[in-house]
């Protein structure tokens, strides 16, 4: 409400501020955009800005804080980066027109989800807005939108994958009905979480939304029937929220895709960080970040390749046949590198086509983008040339559907100069030739030019002052300059107009003319010139659907372009994709770790599972490769999924449905879990996710709580995994109990990493090999690490008590002052875990009681019993 002392500037504020109350105003004034109130101090507390104030008029001073108007950009980054939502209020009138304050309005909202300024845009990776609705039978409806490209989808989700999704959407904003505030939504915690009333979210409501926008009588033409109720309800909710925040961005949406189906096998976010997709575990995050997948594979030429290639990434194929497809095409470009070099080449010609398309849709495109989108269209024949003679027949066809858009790319070139300025205010955008009236007006203005230059000569030659010249200012327009020392020669009719320290300016009759004519002709050349380049881009805003095909298009040649490329200077192979439940790696490497390494320094390691032996206890001490080993076969059964090469000698990858890995933990402080809760999560999140079809990775389960508890929970989550699920499984533990699991369970197998020893010292081969580990070699660990001698001397004291007593003949370390274990022989964790190779044990597995007399039977018992008591030191 307004206040009766506000200015009338403040008035217009506050109506501002109650429009969008749960944003921070930026408000123009002159050069600058201000925040006064409750706005300029949050403000100022994010920005670093300093707080200051200004007299309202009455009694109290308003707070006030503000940016310079062409820093905008990077002060409204900064904002949206921390999640905050700004309405931006323009002068929409020119002062100088304006009877009384100048009108202002909101004409745009700048939010997470929704930004088009390329400052508030990573340019290799899509910024969604996801929108989420209850779809019933336990599932719920997401719907995301990318401005900055137009892409719009929906999909079902069961609510059990809603995290998986969410994550792997990497949503920057979330638009929910008002009645989910205070419901928690894993996944997202990093977006900004928008809520709108539950109306927007009804079905009638959001149906006639989307065919409203779209100008259609049925939203069948979509795809959309009876069963889609949800994603209708999501779909129109964000078409609504797009219009009241960035009503002019809705003209370059494409039509909504509904994602059916398991096209793309979902990755949970454990499973991301874990095989450290996108980010690094070390923290580095980010579509460059040293040491992930991505930084290694991503070898894109393009913005919108590098788009792609993070969704093939983060979306593996759930389905053989595309992957076939994706791998024929990367073999192409792997087996003629002449044709994949001279394509890439034509590729980095290519701007962000998705990008440019929208920036023409929504007015906001430049002078210069616009040529930068001219020259674009002319490298796409080149494009098509190129895979003239390709073979795969997903090249085939994307060769085959590039419409280069010939006559937009001939508009764009006709239009245009050479090199045209970034902004239209500029002048010099149109080409000379295009527009006879320009050209007229263009003759006008260099034609006064010429005789401003010739009036300076004839002055000069008049008055006799060698040093007079004309200049011209905004303020003052064209002007005569006479330097002090020559005023004496001043002719009468000159009319002074400007003293300054060293000379004083004067105008003409003569010369004033000549300025309404020059200026008049600029004025009319900046009208027609934005005249011809509105019309211009209108015409090229008819093509945006042909735009954005040319686009996707251009992205797909530019990802397999860039596997193939990898694939060749990495060295990896074709694998074997198929339907089955086998998967075999010969030589498999980790992609990311041996590029860290000297050439040839990575130890390869093989890997077989199958129906025979689908799981793998894997032992051998820390430092030793396990955890390297665990994703190095995550890894390549992503990358077969996605459709590229694998860093192996060979390989045979079946189609897995989910991969789940569990590598490491750490507390969440934020939710108060400790490090084994989450640990417990994780784990039964795989055990409730994970079928025969699966991939599980599990490294230390059990580690974080009561050595008897964590070895319980490892051996029955084995068995679990073996007797119900079948899942492939490679499980590395300390525990070497669970290597026993190998006489009980037929499917599983042991292997440990290899070790060296000599003498103290202990040589790490990270080679793979059957059986278990003999030992853990943690104390050697510790040495290497660093720690003291004497607590490593203590240590192997201490060690070879402990496992005397676990054997039952060990006694007191007897050292006075010194803690002491119990020197009363200890019983074993577990029956189940007793030495194996016992004499009593073994001879029992050796006799077949059938075939014992009753006579025989009392002997052998008596034999046993003796054995007992002769270990027990009991004997007779």
């Amino acid at each position: 409400m307004p206040k009766q002392d506000d200015t009338p500037l403040m008035q217009q504020w506050r109506d501002a501020k109650s429009r969008h109350p749960d944003a921070i105003v930026f408000f123009r004034v002159g050069d600058f955009y201000e925040m006064f109130n409750e706005d300029a101090v949050e403000g100022a507390r994010l920005l670093g800005l300093t707080l200051t104030a200004r007299n309202n008029g009455g009694a109290a001073e308003v707070p006030l804080a503000g940016v310079p108007a062409r820093a905008r950009d990077e002060y409204l980054a900064r904002l949206v980066q921390l999640g905050r939502r700004v309405a931006v209020c323009e002068q929409v009138e020119d002062p100088a027109l304006a009877r009384g304050i100048v009108r202002r309005e909101v004409t745009e909202t700048i939010t997470p989800g929704t930004v088009l300024a390329d400052a508030l845009l990573n340019e290799r990776r899509n910024n969604w807005l996801v929108g989420l609705a209850d779809a019933g039978a336990g599932a719920c409806a997401l719907g995301a939108v990318d401005l900055s490209t137009g892409d719009l989808w929906a999909k079902h989700v069961a609510s059990g994958d809603l995290t998986a999704e969410l994550t792997a959407v990497e949503a920057r904003e979330l638009l929910c009905p008002q009645s989910w505030e205070g419901r928690p939504i894993a996944g997202a915690e990093d977006a900004l979480t928008t809520f709108r009333p539950d109306w927007l979210f009804d079905g009638a409501v959001a149906a006639e939304e989307l065919r409203r926008r779209y100008a259609v009588h049925t939203l069948e033409s979509f795809g959309i029937g009876p069963e889609d109720a949800g994603l209708v309800r999501v779909l129109g909710a964000l078409l609504a929220y797009l219009a009241e925040v960035q009503p002019m961005a809705l003209a370059a949406l494409r039509p909504p895709r509904l994602v059916r189906g398991a096209d793309a096998v979902v990755l949970d976010d454990m499973t991301r960080r874990n095989l450290e997709l996108t980010e690094s575990l070390r923290g580095a995050a980010g579509a460059g970040a040293a040491g992930t997948l991505l930084s290694v594979l991503d070898q894109t030429v393009t913005a919108m390749g590098g788009r792609l290639f993070r969704h093939w990434l983060l979306r593996p194929l759930a389905a053989a046949e595309p992957v076939w497809q994706r791998q024929e095409a990367v073999a192409e470009f792997y087996e003629k590198p002449p044709l994949r070099r001279a394509l890439r080449a034509e590729l980095e010609n290519v701007r962000d086509l998705e990008r440019l398309a929208t920036k023409v849709g929504t007015g906001r495109v430049t002078p210069r983008e616009m040529a930068a989108l001219g020259r674009s269209l002319q490298a796409l024949p080149g494009v098509r040339t190129c895979l003239a003679d390709a073979g795969a027949a997903m090249l085939v066809s994307l060769a085959d559907g590039l419409d280069p858009l010939d006559d937009v790319c001939e508009r764009i070139g006709a239009t245009l100069a050479d090199d045209p300025p970034a902004a239209l205010a500029d002048g010099g955008v149109i080409r000379a030739g295009w527009d006879e009236a320009l050209d007229e007006l263009r003759e006008i203005r260099d034609g006064g030019h010429g005789t401003i230059a010739r009036l300076q000569a004839t002055e000069r030659e008049r008055t006799g002052i060698g040093s007079l010249k004309i200049g011209y200012n905004r303020v003052f327009g064209y002007y005569i300059e006479v330097t002090r020392a020559n005023l004496s020669r001043v002719p009468a009719e000159y009319e002074r107009r400007q003293t300054l320290a060293n000379a004083e300016r004067y105008v003409t009759r003569e010369l004033k003319e000549w300025e309404e004519r020059i200026l008049g002709a600029e004025e009319r050349i900046a009208e027609k010139e934005a005249a011809l380049f509105t019309a211009l881009r209108e015409h090229v805003a008819a093509s945006i659907p042909g735009l954005q095909e040319a686009a996707d298009r251009v992205a797909t040649l530019d990802v397999l372009a860039s596997l193939a490329f990898v694939a060749e200077r990495n060295r990896y192979v074709r694998p074997e994709v198929h339907t089955g439940y086998e998967l075999e790696i010969r030589g498999g490497r980790h992609p990311v770790v041996e590029t860290m390494m000297p050439r040839e320094a990575f130890i390869p390691n093989d890997i077989r599972l199958d129906p025979e032996a689908r799981i793998m206890i894997l032992t051998g001490p820390n430092m030793a490769g396990k955890s390297t080993l665990l994703r190095q076969v995550g890894l390549i059964q992503l990358l077969g999924q996605m459709g590229s090469f694998v860093p192996a000698a060979s390989a045979r990858l079946p189609v897995c449905d989910r991969i789940f890995t569990r590598v490491g933990a750490s507390d969440n402080l934020v939710r108060g879990q400790s490090t084994f809760m989450v640990e417990m999560q994780e784990t039964a999140a795989i055990l409730h996710g994970a079928t025969e079809r699966s991939l599980v990775l599990l490294d230390e389960i059990g580690r974080g709580t009561a050595t008897y508890d964590g070895v319980s929970i490892a051996w029955a989550v084995t068995e679990h995994l073996h007797e119900v699920l079948g899942a492939k499984t490679i499980f590395a533990t300390h525990y070497h109990e669970l290597t026993q699991l190998a006489d009980l369970l037929p499917a599983l197998i042991n292997a440990n990493v290899a070790v060296r020893e000599a003498g103290q010292d202990i040589v790490f081969l990270h080679r793979l090999q059957p059986g278990g580990a003999s030992r853990s070699y943690g104390i050697d660990v510790g040495r290497l690490a660093g720690l003291p001698g004497a607590v490593i001397g203590r240590a192997r004291e201490i060690l070879r008590e402990l496992e005397g007593t676990h054997t039952g003949s060990g006694a007191g370390l007897g050292r006075a002052g010194q803690y002491r274990p119990n020197s009363t022989p200890a019983p074993d964790q577990l029956s189940l875990f007793r030495p194996a190779d016992h004499p009593v044990l073994d001879r029992l597995r050796r006799t077949r009681p059938e075939t014992l007399t009753p006579l025989q039977a009392l002997n052998l018992l008596a034999e046993l019993r003796t054995h007992v008591l002769d270990d027990d030191g009991n004997g007779e």
